[in-house]
């Protein structure tokens, strides 16, 4: 069975994935800038409220490149050991990625993030879609102790990468797991799990929230918001169990 990862920045999406069936969720902040590593208190909140699926914590200091300071490293690895501190009845995983100058991955910074984070996996995020060969980078991760990487075969979509995405998953030959994303949903997730052999999808099930208070003065905070939505996730549970 083909696992599902949900994408989540706020705390209701967890048990709201759990509740559709979604086999993990991937906890960030500020999904809107690309997302960036969220809250101790968010984590926990989260952690808190899920019985059964996985939880993914997503380690970035800042939105932008991929090209961290060794000061930011530093922060990474105190917000692994903040996290890995925390009490967890369900498995706690990482989401990484760090880049070199000149666009190539950052092994030495990896090494030390794969390590902070002791038992728990380890997942690549889409900055691996950013390199010129895929393939060619994936032994790098294997190596590296990486235990999935989460990519479009470098494309801006899931499916329009599918031909990279299926060379992928041959390479990877269980050594690491394949997570794709990029635009997933139900109506196109059956189609290329199919054409790929993808073990894992990934999406952001998210929708427009109305504002439930305005403001009484010219200042206002009310800009458009999006949270978790059963519907997307049901869809595409629905469409590979079937």
């Amino acid at each position: 069975m083909t696992a599902v990862e949900i994408c989540i920045d706020d705390v209701d999406g967890a048990p709201i994935a759990e509740a559709c069936g979604a086999d993990r969720v991937e906890v960030c902040a500020a999904l809107s800038e690309g997302g960036t590593t969220p809250s101790l208190g968010l984590v926990r909140s989260v952690l808190d409220r899920v019985s059964r699926i996985g939880v993914q914590v997503l380690i970035r200091p800042r939105a932008g490149d991929f090209v961290y300071s060794p000061a930011e490293v530093d922060v990474m690895l105190a917000d692994i050991a903040a996290v890995r501190a925390l009490d967890a009845a369900v498995p706690v995983g990482f989401v990484v990625g760090a880049m070199t100058a000149d666009g190539g991955i950052d092994v030495d910074v990896l090494d030390r993030l794969v390590a902070a984070a002791g038992p728990c996996p380890v997942t690549f995020h889409r900055a691996f879609d950013t390199l010129p060969d895929l393939p060619w980078a994936l032994p790098v991760l294997i190596e590296a102790g990486v235990s999935r990487v989460l990519t479009s075969g470098g494309a801006v979509t899931a499916a329009q990468g599918a031909e990279v995405l299926r060379r992928l998953v041959e390479l990877a030959a269980g050594r690491i797991e394949v997570l794709a994303g990029g635009s997933v949903r139900g109506s196109n997730v059956a189609a290329l799990v199919a054409a790929t052999g993808v073990p894992e999808v990934h999406l952001r099930a998210a929708e427009p929230v109305a504002a439930s208070s305005g403001s009484a003065t010219a200042v206002s905070y009310d800009v458009p918001r999006l949270a978790t939505s059963a519907g997307p996730i049901r869809a595409v549970v629905e469409a590979l169990a079937s």
